[in-house]
């Protein structure tokens, strides 16, 4: 009674009955994981999207960040003192160059013109005074009823008059001018800011001399800087940072460039760089480059930041296939050449600039070579699979179908 208890599990089963089941379980396994499975449902190997080497024009692009300022930003200043008596503008509006903006008290400026016209007019008296004189002592000086130095003292007193007047004159252009100055107006078009002072109060030397600002930004500039690396490198490549204009460098196409608005969407006008720094700046090794920007609708804010994308090269047929296609070790960079049989070739390529999902190849494949793009894990050196092409997606069985046919 106590071995057949013992030869019974709690629930009454026996133990060689788990014994039998566990290497039942096991067999079967085996027999599975032995049994050969098809690759593919058609029999065929794997299915691998693979892209096709192709040249083609590749413009290189470069992301900065960048600020917005006005092409021309100009200080209107009062350049004399007196009381401002009157404000000709609406703040914030377009005023055009040359249009009357503030008016200072004249009237202490309109008697200086007034005393220099007076002082002008009494030296023309004393010159007239003066000719006569000389010319009445010369008919006496040829009679011999005057002396030389009668003679000398009349004209030395006409080129004195004459130089009076010469000084009067200096004096009365000097006092209309700052009486002008009293009638402050735009020195450029453009959208003015704010008054600075109040209509009453004093301004020019003594008092405050700034009364607003005009800036102009229908063009506008943008800053930007980039490594002094990237801009030695541009030297070497089809677009020079230099060129102002597509004709002013015949060896190299200008650098245009694009900005990206505050709420993410791209500037619909390109700008041009027509400035590099040729001084590296020693704290940061970079180089400040300046973009020249149209702004016809007041889109761009002088103050405001933005991404500048610039045009640094132009690769004309390069060799090009998708960045999902290059792998990486130790070794290097790498890609899985795709023959037309399906044979699979791992190959070393040296690659160049990277532009989107896109890299261009500068070294290492041929025109019309197919490189995996996807399943790197099921290919390695002397596999086989079935090349399905990136234009091809969404047919992928496509590949298949003509040995389907044949069966």
């Amino acid at each position: 009674m106590a071995d057949s208890t013992r030869s019974r599990h709690k629930g009454g089963f026996p133990i060689w009955g788990f014994l039998v089941i566990g290497i039942l379980v096991v067999v079967a396994l085996s027999l599975w994981l032995l049994l050969p499975r098809p690759a593919s449902r058609s029999g065929l190997p794997p299915e691998v999207r693979v892209a096709m080497v192709d040249t083609s024009r590749v413009e290189v692009y470069a992301e900065y960040e960048g600020s917005i300022r006005a092409s021309q930003s100009v200080e209107v200043t009062a350049r004399v003192e007196g009381i401002l008596e009157k404000m000709l503008f609406r703040e914030g509006s377009y005023v055009k160059k040359g249009q009357p903006l503030f008016v200072i008290d004249p009237r202490l400026y309109q008697a200086q013109v007034d005393r220099a016209r007076a002082q002008l007019d009494r030296a023309n008296a004393l010159k007239d005074k003066a000719d006569r004189d000389l010319n009445r002592i010369r008919p006496l000086y040829m009679q011999k009823a005057a002396s030389q130095l009668d003679l000398d003292n009349a004209e030395a007193a006409v080129e004195c008059a004459e130089a009076d007047v010469s000084i009067c004159k200096v004096d009365l252009l000097e006092a209309q001018v700052t009486l002008g100055y009293t009638r402050v107006v735009a020195p450029i078009s453009g959208y003015i800011s704010e008054r600075m002072v109040d209509v009453g109060a004093l301004v020019g030397p003594g008092g405050k001399s700034l009364l607003a600002t005009i800036v102009r930004s229908d063009t506008v500039m943008v800053d930007f800087s980039m490594t002094s690396l990237e801009y030695f490198k541009s030297k070497d490549r089809d677009v020079n940072l230099r060129c102002q204009n597509d004709g002013e460098c015949l060896d190299h196409l200008p650098s245009y460039v694009t900005i990206t608005l505050a709420d993410g969407s791209e500037y619909p006008y390109r700008g041009l760089v027509d400035f590099a720094d040729p001084v590296v700046d020693t704290s940061t090794g970079t180089i400040s480059v300046r973009a020249e920007m149209p702004n016809p609708d007041r889109c761009l804010l002088p103050g405001e930041k933005t991404k500048v994308k610039v045009l640094l090269d132009v690769v004309e047929g390069a060799m090009t296939i998708p960045g999902a296609a290059v792998q990486g070790s130790d070794d290097g960079k790498y890609v899985y050449v795709v023959a037309a049989d399906g044979a699979v070739e791992r190959r070393t390529v040296i690659i160049g600039e990277t532009v989107g999902n896109i890299v261009i190849v500068e070294s290492g494949l041929r025109v019309g070579d197919m490189v995996a793009t996807d399943n790197f894990k099921l290919l390695h050196e002397a596999s086989m699979v079935t090349p399905v092409n990136l234009k091809e997606k969404g047919n992928s069985k496509n590949a298949a179908k003509p040995a389907e046919e044949k069966k």
